[in-house]
């Protein structure tokens, strides 16, 4: 049986984070929880057994950015090893050095085609099935 792919989902543009959401859920074996800012998944994971088998967060937030986030959330032990992904309208040329202690998968660069979604997210992090 195929496990899903239960993703966490940070961005802090509403547009964008229901596109993502759309996207995702086209394929039935990821569940995605979006939250639109940081501040507000913390709070979510803290009071949620759910845990995620892979993180998408967006870079560049108010308040908390994505390293941020993404620090704060592997001080936890249920994310310390938890695949990472992040979305960015900045090349990854200039945020790549930014990721590497971080132990990011990759990086998804604004604008996407939402049809190939997917399929990005899939090769970026090691599927659970």
């Amino acid at each position: 049986m195929t496990r899903v792919m239960r993703i966490l989902y940070v961005d802090d543009d509403p547009d964008i984070r229901t596109i993502v959401e759309m996207s995702l859920s086209l394929d039935p074996e990821i569940e995605v929880h979006a939250f639109g800012s940081g501040a507000a998944a913390l709070e979510a994971i803290e009071r949620d057994p759910w845990r995620p088998t892979a993180i998408i967060l967006d870079y560049m937030m108010p308040g908390m950015d994505g390293v941020t986030l993404l620090s704060a959330l592997r001080r936890h032990a249920d994310f310390a090893q938890t695949p990472a992904v992040f979305m960015t309208a900045r090349g990854t040329d200039v945020i790549g050095p930014d990721l590497t202690p971080h132990g990011v998968a990759g990086v998804i660069l604004k604008p996407f085609d939402p049809i190939e979604l997917v399929g990005a997210v899939r090769a970026l992090i090691a599927d659970p099935s």
